[in-house]
């Protein structure tokens, strides 16, 4: 049976979820946790991901997103495939982690993502054997943070949600709303084995079935409203900024000197911007491996903390992509 197609929009919402190959174990402590929470925050911050609810478990985890981009494939190509390399070098291992393509319901933004939130939020408590009595004790989800028991990372979206909770007081009244536990209609639909493909009112079921919004109709559209630049294109803006020869961004050159700063700036720009894996970096630049791209790229970030030159450059290299690409 052919899978079924993404429904994809700009601001859409979805619960997503996947889980270890023959359910095996994907969090091992606190490394692992941390290192998965690094790979939304870099979601967010590159791919303008907001993150409204998660709940890693042991063996799986849950996302409530949303994409105002509609780039899901782009955030969770990053999200699964960098977490399994952070995976692997933590566990000293190689090979594949998930058992392959995620699950993820089209949810209506309205009160239906508060229900997906609770769901989520819940899972600790809601399993066969509850890992935890209090939810609040859960520290690899979401829920603490809302209902203000720990901080909340910067990249986690609540107003949101708190605006959907119709309750003065926002602590206590997504206390009170997740702790009344999930409605009939939602545990029935997420206790069938297939998952439905959209979550919400009728009316929006049959505004996505009227627009035909699936991953394969929309790329023509969605290439020509959201606009990413090539490796080519950043390459030759990065050079021109610097009047430097192509090529000799291109090319490894041994040292740190000052032609090393074009080609950090330029493979900085790809990872930020470019929609292309480490690995396809990598080649263009001639590395032999594609962690050295992220390398190059965090070695410019804390740069960035200092150089007030470095600073201005990214700025108005930025404003020529952007130029260039729309």
């Amino acid at each position: 049976m052919p899978r079924p197609d993404r429904i994809v929009y700009e601001d859409a919402i979805y619960h997503v979820m996947n889980r270890g190959r023959s359910r095996q174990t994907i969090f091992h402590g606190a490394d692992y946790y941390n290192a998965f929470e690094n790979t939304l925050a870099e979601a967010h911050q590159r791919f303008d991901a907001k993150v409204h609810a998660y709940c890693l478990m042991g063996n799986h985890y849950h996302l409530l997103l949303q994409t105002p981009r509609a780039n899901l494939a782009r955030v969770m190509r990053h999200i699964n495939g960098v977490y399994t390399q952070r995976y692997n070098r933590l566990k000293k291992t190689d090979g594949p982690l998930f058992r392959g393509r995620y699950k993820s319901i089209l949810v209506e933004d309205d009160v239906y993502a508060l229900y997906v939130s609770r769901y989520i939020h819940r899972n600790p408590i809601d399993m066969k054997r509850p890992i935890v009595s209090r939810l609040e004790d859960y520290r690899h989800s979401s829920y603490p943070a809302y209902i203000n028991k720990l901080k909340a990372p910067e990249w986690l979206s609540r107003d949101f949600l708190y605006g959907l909770e119709d309750s003065a007081k926002r602590y206590a009244g997504m206390r009170q709303f997740v702790e009344a536990g999930v409605d009939e209609y939602t545990a029935k639909l997420y206790s069938k084995q297939r998952w439905p493909i959209v979550y919400g009112s009728k009316e929006f079921r049959q505004w996505v079935a009227d627009e035909k919004l699936t991953e394969q109709s929309i790329t023509k559209q969605a290439s020509m409203v959201i606009n990413t630049p090539s490796i080519e294109q950043i390459i030759t803006i990065v050079s021109d900024y610097y009047k430097v020869d192509y090529d000799d961004i291109v090319a490894i050159r041994k040292g740190k000197g000052i032609k090393s700063v074009p080609r950090n700036v330029a493979i900085y720009f790809c990872q930020e911007v470019a929609d292309k894996t480490l690995l396809e970096i990598a080649e263009v630049f001639g590395f032999s491996h594609p962690n050295s791209v992220s390398y190059v790229t965090s070695q410019l970030r804390q740069r960035l903390g200092t150089d007030s030159k470095l600073q201005k450059d990214i700025s108005v290299i930025s404003q020529c992509i952007i130029d260039n690409v729309t």
